[in-house]
Order: structure tokens, then sequence, then C-alpha cells
């Protein structure tokens, strides 16, 4: 939701260029997912397949795309199109009741779409719930189901199972909704080992490590569990037994836009100050654990892109964000055979102002100066970097002799890093990140009014931050309004995230 929220086919807009949005490409692709997942495979290779018979090399509408899903599965989907039309990320709420006498599971299902601009009510929607219950010693107690959930709340009952289950909701992320559940810290710890699909094993983990962070933020307590779940995890890596690339997925702790989101009122400061906290007490419990698991996962032949070779560097890397040793990042980056190893050490680097960080990014710059792409990456990287040094070193990058603002993906990678991905420095309280990115805006204003508007995504929600920070940003922005010759791309951003 905010004040620019749309849906995927937009009916309305001033300036059509501001709507290279995520709703557009990210929702609109989960929503394509969804037909696969409503039709299942076979059925909806046969829809597509009738899609390019029809439409192959014509210019097409998304009605005529459903109407191929229809067609070849002989589907109702007209409640399904309001993806398409209806704005803002349904909300699910999920209960479940176990009856021992009867052996039954019940489980309810409630949707609510919040409301945005221009759509103060909304009908329900059709989405597919895939669901699977979980047995106590981590088995699937009945294959995986997709529940098709059309009406406002609806109730599912399951038969004929032995023992409580823990729920596994949403699997493989079957649709794109907000998910609510009854589950407790302890069903989540269940999941976080042993459900069976992958996406709802980390998000079990990412849940709990919400519930855990937002609790230190609010009462300044810490739930110690999480870091003996992590260590289970760590554990599981030590031994071999389990997929690399999904327990290094697995301890990663969530990132501060996403605790943010589940925050009625945002500080940054405070969100980055419990991570942390957390991230540390982890990093001290397990020191031991870590560097064995990052040692054994060291680069010992050639460079590979197998399967399990990627695997193998995802471990390594998340371990070495957790370890966060300047030393032992520079000494990775100087042996490092592959770009992911290099960028990994100098994500860790940018955090740390000292020789260690100065050599290896000089070091990188030698290297793959003449790459414009990776010199993309060598100025977000020290973007993205959380001390006190940043801004400065901010304003001394645009005066690079590699940066331009005429260059877009130069932009994106100096200025749209920074206010897109480096939160904590971009909301310091001071207002500094806000004055340099007004500075950035009012200039690509005549420049590029397209890039210029999309740098102004992190000012939208201003209402949802601290009083001193939202005062801040509602200053720039009316400073940006006032600007004369304002582009419509621009004026369109500003003008309705003030109005929100």
């Amino acid at each position: 939701a905010g004040p620019l929220a749309h849906p995927i086919r937009p009916d309305n807009y001033i300036e059509i260029n501001n709507f290279y949005t995520m709703t557009v490409y990210e929702k609109g692709a989960e929503v394509i997912r969804m037909f696969n997942t409503l039709l299942g495979p076979k059925g909806y290779r046969k829809a597509t397949d009738l899609y390019f018979d029809r439409f192959d090399g014509q210019a097409v509408t998304c009605d005529d795309w459903i109407k191929c899903m229809e067609d070849a599965s002989g589907m109702d989907l007209t409640q399904f199109r309001l993806w398409y039309s209806q704005a803002g990320t349904p909300e699910i709420e999920a209960t479940g009741e176990y009856n021992e006498t009867t052996k039954t599971y019940t489980l309810t299902l409630t949707q609510h779409i919040p409301p945005t601009a221009g759509q103060p009510d909304k009908d329900p929607m059709h989405i597919p719930v895939a669901l699977g219950l979980m047995g106590p010693n981590g088995d699937d107690l009945i294959e995986t189901q997709v529940l098709h959930l059309k009406e406002p709340q609806q109730t599912f009952t399951f038969k004929d199972i032995g023992t409580k289950p823990v729920p596994s909701i949403l699997r493989n992320f079957s649709a794109p909704v907000k998910l609510t559940t009854d589950l407790t810290d302890d069903d989540l710890k269940f999941l976080m080992v042993h459900d069976t699909d992958g996406f709802n094993r980390w998000e079990a983990g990412q849940t709990y490590a919400l519930r855990v962070i937002n609790k230190l933020i609010d009462q300044g307590a810490m739930d110690e569990s999480l870091l003996e779940s992590l260590e289970s995890l760590l554990d599981l890596a030590i031994q071999g037994k389990e997929d690399k690339a999904l327990i290094a997925k697995a301890l990663g702790l969530p990132d501060v836009p996403i605790i943010a989101q589940t925050r009625d009122v945002v500080d940054p400061d405070a969100i980055y100050k419990a991570r942390e906290e957390i991230r540390n007490a982890f990093a001290e419990r397990c020191e031991d654990k870590l560097l064995s698991v990052y040692k054994s996962n060291l680069e010992t032949g050639a460079y590979s892109i197998a399967p399990e070779a990627m695997a193998r560097r995802a471990l390594k890397n998340m371990v070495l964000g957790y370890l966060d040793d300047p030393a032992i990042a520079a000494e990775q980056y100087k042996k490092s055979t592959n770009m992911t190893d290099r960028v990994a050490a100098l994500g860790v680097l940018t955090d740390h102002d000292g020789p260690e960080k100065d050599v290896a990014f000089a070091d990188f710059y030698q290297r793959f100066k003449d790459y414009p792409l990776v010199v993309d990456k060598w100025f977000s990287l020290q973007a993205i970097g959380v001390n006190d040094n940043t801004i400065p070193n901010i304003k001394a990058l645009s005066k690079h002799g590699d940066f331009t603002l005429k260059n877009p993906n130069r932009v994106r990678s100096l200025y749209g890093a920074f206010a897109m991905n480096n939160p904590v420095v971009f909301h310091k309280a001071d207002g500094a990140g806000y004055a340099l990115l007004k500075e950035a805006v009012v200039t690509l204003n005549d420049i590029n009014p397209q890039i210029a508007a999309r740098m102004l995504t992190p000012l939208r929600e201003w209402k949802r931050y601290t009083k001193d920070r939202q005062d801040k940003m509602k200053s720039v922005l009316q400073e940006i309004a006032s600007t004369e010759k304002l582009s419509p791309d621009v004026f369109e951003i500003v003008s309705k995230s003030l109005k929100a």
C-alpha cells in the first residue's frame, strides 16, 4: 500500500514512466505464477501452448492471456481477474483447531484487502493457498493441497489426521499475500528446522526472528531461544546433512526494511540496534562453529558454477557476515577467484573504515575499471556502508571521474543504492541523507525526470516514520515541489506523497 498504490494494470496516471514498478513487474510475475498453481503444471503448459498458438507475434492484453487459461482448463477465472484491477496486498489470517476425538483438523482462513487511494472498498479475491500438515516427527501427514480461498472467510476440514499437526501454510509462496497465523513460537521453530517446503522453512525462521526483534525493540528483552534455533541450523551445516544453500538463507536475519514493514512507527536506528544486538550475540555464542563452517567451505579447487559449489559459497559468505571481521574479509578478498567472493568481502569491509577497506576497494576499482557494470557495483558497495563517513564518501564519489548524472545506471548505483538500500544512514536523524537526495533529485529533474522520480521512492511513506523524520522528509518533498519547471514525473510522485 502507500500513497502511490496501484493495481498491476493501472487505470489512470499522470506519467506512465512512473509505473515501471515492483507492482507491475514483480507482483505481475507472481500473478502469472499463480496460474501455474491453480491449473497445475500440465494444465498450465496446455494453456500457455494455446496462448502462443493464438497470439504469437501479436500485441495482446491481460484479458487475452486469462481467456487462454480459462479455455484450456475449463476453470472460471472471473474472480481471479481482480488481481489485475485491485490495488494493495491481500492479508490472510489463518487459525487452526485439532479435534483429538474425531481426528480432524480445521483451518479457517479470513481475507482482507486494505483500502488504497481511489479504492476504499475491495471485493474478496480468488487466492490459491498451498497447505501441508506436519507431524511431530517432521513427516507430511497429507500431500500438499491447494485451497481456493474465494470468500471473506472459509473453513477447511481435514479428516483422519492421527495427531495434532503443525500447518505449513502458503507453501512455495503460492500467492503474494501477507499471512498472519496463530502458530506459536515453538511451532515456528519446529517448521524452521523440519518443514519439507523450502520456502516455508525459511519463512518460519523469518517470522520467528521478526517476533524476537520486535519484542527486543519494544521491551528491551532478547529471546535466547532464537540463538538456539540459529545454532541448530549451524549444527546441520557442520554435519553436512542439509542443502547448504537453504541453510545459508535460513541463517539470515530479516533486513531493516523488512522489519520496518512490521512497525507502526518506523525508527531505523532502533531497528538496526536490535538487529545488530541479535547478530552480535549469535556471533559471540557460536564463534567457533562459525569459523569452522567458514573454513570448511573455502574454495579449494577450480571455480565452479555447479549448484553444490554455489551453495558452498552462499553458506560461507553468510557466515562471513556474522563474523564481521575486517581481517578475515580482507584475506578472502585477496584470495578470491570469483566475483561472488570478492563482493561478499567488500560487503563486510564497507562498514569498517580502515586500511583493509581502502586497499580492497582501490584494488577492485583498478581491476575492473574498464567494465561499467562492475564499476556500478563498486559505487553501490560504498553507498551501502553503515558508518559515519558514508554521506561524505558519497559526496566525494559524486565527483569521481567515472560518475555522471547522465548515466542512469550510475545514478542508481550511487544515489539509488544509498537511498533505497541503506535505510540506517539515509534516515539519519539529522536529515543529512534527505538533503543529499534532494540535491540529486532537483538536478536530475532537468536531466532525466524518470530517474529523478524513481529516486523519491524512499520518501513516499514519510508518514510512517518517527515525528522528527516525518518533518524533515515532508520539508524535503515540499522543497522539491516548489522547484521551477518540475517535470510531470517528479510532480506526480511528490504531490501524491504529500497528499497521502
